[in-house]
């Protein structure tokens, strides 16, 4: 696990992970988050819509980007302070989605760091836009 700075962060720094999203994932964050739409937890209900199977909450997609954010850049004690996500494509159960932000601006006075936030899937086609607003640490935290 990582923990850095804003001294230590660079515009155009950037980091990702991965994961392929399976129903037991999108199952789990159902009942955590209590959104059970059925176009995420009902195998009939989608074959009605746009999207013809089911497909991953947007949300739980968007938390890649936390996951970034919370062990990577900047790491263990940042925290938090904005998020915008457009979703552009769908993400369908078995997708590998690939998050990535990367360091577009930062502002010392505040000890603020802002990030391009981009996740596309296994056929490298975008599904999701945005932009997170970062608080790094003051002190860089050692953790083990």
């Amino acid at each position: 696990m990582n923990s850095f700075t804003i001294d230590d962060i660079k515009i155009g720094d950037s980091a990702s992970t991965k994961k392929v999203f399976i129903e037991k994932d999108v199952l789990a964050f159902a009942n955590i988050s209590t959104d059970k739409n059925p176009a995420h937890v009902d195998k009939e209900y989608p074959k009605k819509t746009m999207f013809k199977k089911q497909i991953v909450h947007g949300m739980l997609v968007g938390s890649l980007f936390s996951a970034i954010f919370g062990v990577q850049l900047p790491g263990l004690g940042s925290i938090y302070t904005k998020q915008s996500l457009k979703f552009i494509k769908p993400v369908y159960f078995g997708d590998e989605i690939q998050a990535k932000v990367t360091v577009k601006e930062l502002n010392h006075e505040k000890n603020r760091v802002k990030f391009e936030c981009v996740a596309f899937n296994q056929k490298n086609e975008t599904v999701i836009v945005g932009e997170a607003e970062i608080m790094p640490p003051k002190e860089v935290i050692n953790h083990g």
